[in-house]
């Protein structure tokens, strides 16, 4: 028999599970702002949608892909940005193997090192995209392998 606490905790957890979907942003701290804004500008064709400037200063951006799928803010935090550097936190998803292939060659027109596509655990993936900050930035198919 269900407590009146474990049914209450219950209803919280059926009625929320559906109500979760997706990340609002990701927030990465960056050691230059302006720096960081123009890699992500150039390499993953994003926008800066926000600036967010303190007292006067600019401290952080977000910024949008086209479609308005995807929204990565980028927080002046040089410590902290020093402390990600070497580490992968951030997968950013395309849709199939066509698509990673089509950004391949985006990549190589732009003379951006990255890693070649090569199989995941369950799709394929693009790795080695390495921001200012020597965070690594991936792209990983929502196709899976079959």
């Amino acid at each position: 028999m269900l407590t009146p606490v474990t049914t209450l905790k219950y209803h919280f957890r059926v009625s929320l599970q559906n109500q979760l979907q997706g990340f609002h942003h990701v927030k990465l701290p960056v050691s230059d702002v302006r720096e960081s804004a123009g890699w992500y500008e150039r390499v993953l064709g994003l926008a800066v949608a926000i600036e967010f400037v303190e007292d006067g200063v600019l401290r952080g951006v977000a910024m949008r892909d086209p479609g308005h799928t995807l929204l990565i803010a980028l927080r002046e935090e040089p410590h902290r940005a020093a402390a990600l550097g070497g580490f992968d936190p951030l997968a950013i998803a395309v849709p199939t193997l066509e698509a990673l292939r089509a950004w391949t060659a985006r990549l190589d027109a732009l003379g951006v090192p990255h890693t070649g596509i090569a199989e995941g655990s369950v799709g394929w993936l693009v790795g080695g995209l390495i921001d200012p900050d020597g965070v690594e930035i991936r792209l990983y198919t929502l196709e899976g392998r079959t």
